[in-house]
């Protein structure tokens, strides 16, 4: 089966192409990019995020990788598995509209702020009024595991990231 042929195989939060949950995602993530060294994340590592966590077995991958061993442990515990590390690329072009919808939601909620001289994108900070949603079980995994790949991130440049997933932008 090429890879045009094979079924992007996506859990059942992508399914519902839900933006508001991308948001959240995409804050979670700016979160976590921001605690490695407090600068913004590029508009095109967003489109990297929903493809990681909407995905059933590499999110339970990124959940079961340390924090501290960073993307690239990571993404040899994903190359193990070698179509699954080749399958992010497809996901993150099947889900580029809902990353976008997503970025939009997110702006527009007031969870991040998008800066388009340097297409960066900086997550507004918990205020002492925000609550936190009651999440399910099967979402609530995904807010720390979009943190932990926001600080993977944070460590590395924008082509390593890509050449380390495997992703063109």
């Amino acid at each position: 089966m090429s890879g045009t042929e094979r079924q992007v195989q996506l859990s059942e939060a992508a399914l519902v192409q839900n933006e508001a949950l991308g948001a959240y995602v995409l804050w979670k993530f700016g979160l976590g990019f921001q605690e490695r060294d407090s600068r913004a994340a590029t508009l095109p590592l967003a489109f990297m995020v929903l493809p990681l966590v909407l995905h059933a077995p590499t999110l339970g991958m990124v959940l079961s990788t340390y924090k501290s061993s960073g993307l690239h442990l990571f993404a040899a515990k994903l190359g193990e598995q070698r179509e699954e590390l080749f399958a992010v690329h497809e996901r993150a072009l099947a889900l580029r509209q809902l990353s976008l919808e997503s970025l939009m939601r997110a702006e527009q909620s007031g969870l991040l702020r998008i800066d388009p001289t340097t297409a960066t994108m900086w997550a507004i900070g918990p205020h002492d009024d925000m609550t936190a949603p009651s999440l399910p079980e099967r979402i609530r995994r995904i807010g720390p595991a979009s943190e932990k790949i926001g600080y993977w991130f944070a460590d590395l440049s924008d082509q390593q990231i890509a050449h380390t997933l495997k992703v063109e932008f």
